[in-house]
């Protein structure tokens, strides 16, 4: 199989101290593409927690690490893989094994050459550094192998024919060799990549500003001389701070569209694979009982929730994908619809015997969330309390100390699908605290890794397995949650890239 054409949260560990200023980390060497760069474009967003792809915390990051990083693949608008790094890989007959041909003359922004070597270093590097956060993802690949400085064969030690969608997101940036094995602690605040964009100043927190990498494979498709990303604005401020220039784009709340086109500013509601979705512990009580679980699925009213929430942006949600996507199972469609009289039936037929039920949610919700989620299920029949927690602790509460029975937070989505699966279902998923899979849901997942990505059975048997994953386990999925950007007039469209936020093409006048 050959292609040769086109396809958060927060996570574990803790932020960097401090502010940390960089110098420039690239020599400006000239490389393929010189089209019309110009203009500084400055995006209220957020920062990453790690600049360095292997020890990056949040799948969020993934969006400011792909300005500095690049990949063998990217992903296109729908999500799909297509050539970056190299031009086009190849399978052989059982899905075992895969070979990217590299494009040549590639060099990071420190000058080294980025050839087969490098890349096989750099994955290495991501499967078996002891302090990864992508090692998991890369497990199945046993051997790599460089034979000459444009091939690159990855030996797996089960089929697996996801690997060029795993490999356009975090866990496929390519580092450079000479910047790990000299200094990999650096990384973290002095990224070296081949992306397009190299970065030039950092202030934890608060700033990170970069320049046009003119060394990057697809340099002619970037047309901005500078980049600058600032952390997320506040939902109050946004409009006004985008009308004074402080920011070019930003990422508004649903509840501020209306206020931003009356401000005479564009608004893009873009289509992601993020979702809102209620974690659920079983391994904790009343939930390790499985009736009290299927009571909490009919007890939200999510199309409430959507509306409070978003203010209507987005879409009512009952599985990880959404329309339009691969792994989207029509069949799901309100599966698990508000129905107060049927979860009440079914905790009437379980153990529960009407203990408090804890619902932690972040200080970051929107407003009247907490207190809708509260009377929802106590309509139900539950008994819930509400723990509001700063966000920057709930990873450790819910994910790692695995203390709390019931989370709400949003899914990034991946790269891959059965990556995503197993993040979300895996028994060491990060987002499955109760640690437990159905053996019928790895056997599904099994078959989808099996299946190459151009097979017309493809979506058949991903959407096979989010059925088995919606109907098996115990999140509860809320609703999607779009991209909406608000920009100025002096900024050209933004690409709607589903997965990634590109800038490609991007201009500001």
């Amino acid at each position: 199989m050959t292609h040769l054409s086109r396809r958060s949260f927060l996570g574990l560990g803790a932020a960097l101290g401090g502010a940390t200023l960089l110098a420039a980390c690239g020599d400006g060497t000239a490389g393929p593409g010189t089209g019309g760069a110009g203009g500084t474009l400055k995006w209220g967003w957020a920062l990453t927690t790690s600049w360095d792809p292997v020890t990056s915390s949040a799948g969020w990051d993934v969006h400011v690490l792909s300005l500095v990083y690049a990949g063998l693949t990217k992903l296109d608008e729908r999500g799909n893989a297509v050539p970056a790094l190299a031009t086009g890989w190849k399978y052989n007959a059982d899905g075992t094994e895969v070979t990217f041909t590299l494009r040549p003359g590639l060099t990071f922004s420190d000058g080294t050459a980025l050839d087969a070597t490098a890349v096989r270093k750099s994955l290495e590097r991501g499967r078996d550094f002891p302090k990864s956060l992508v090692g998991p993802q890369l497990v199945n690949v046993r051997e790599i192998a460089a034979p000459d400085a444009t091939t690159v064969t990855l030996r797996l030690a089960a089929p697996d024919f996801q690997i060029p969608n795993l490999l356009a997101g975090k866990t496929g940036m390519i580092v450079s060799p000479a910047a790990f094995e000299a200094d990999a602690a650096a990384l973290a605040t002095r990224p070296v990549g081949a992306g397009p964009f190299t970065l030039t100043s950092y202030t934890q927190n608060a700033k990170a500003v970069l320049a046009r990498n003119p060394a990057y494979w697809d340099a002619a498709s970037i047309k901005l001389e500078r980049f600058e990303a600032y952390p997320l604005p506040e939902a109050a401020t946004v409009v006004a701070a985008l009308q004074s220039g402080q920011y070019d784009v930003a990422q508004i709340p649903g509840s501020q569209v209306e206020a931003a086109k009356a401000a005479g500013l564009t608004v893009q509601v873009i289509p992601s694979l993020v979702v809102a979705v209620l974690d659920v512990n079983i391994a904790k009580k009343p939930f390790d009982d499985p009736k009290v679980a299927e009571a909490l699925r009919y007890a939200v009213d999510r199309a409430a929730l959507l509306k409070t929430a978003q203010f209507g942006h987005g879409e009512v949600a009952y599985q990880p994908f959404p329309k339009g996507y691969a792994g989207y199972n029509p069949a799901l469609e309100g599966v698990y619809a508000h129905n107060p009289e049927k979860a009440r039936q079914l905790l009437a037929e379980s153990t529960y015997g009407g203990a408090p039920v804890d619902v932690v949610i972040t200080t970051s919700a929107a407003a009247g969330v907490p207190e809708q989620l509260q009377s929802q299920l106590q309509a139900a029949g539950f008994r819930p309390t509400i723990e509001v927690i700063p966000a920057a602790q709930a990873t450790q509460l819910v994910y790692v100390q695995h203390s709390r029975a019931l989370f709400v937070d949003q899914f990034a989505g991946r790269d891959a699908a059965v990556q995503a699966f197993q993040v979300l279902f895996g028994k060491e998923g990060l987002m499955n605290p109760g640690r437990v899979q159905p053996p019928e849901l790895a056997d599904a997942l099994a078959r989808v890794s099996r299946t190459p990505l151009d097979d017309p059975a493809y979506p058949t048997v991903l959407q096979e397995a989010t059925a088995v994953a919606v109907r098996g386990m115990s999140n509860v999925f809320l609703y999607t949650v779009p991209r909406i950007l608000a920009r100025r007039a002096n900024v050209s469209a933004i690409p709607e890239y589903t997965v990634v936020q590109r800038f490609e093409g991007v201009s500001v006048a």
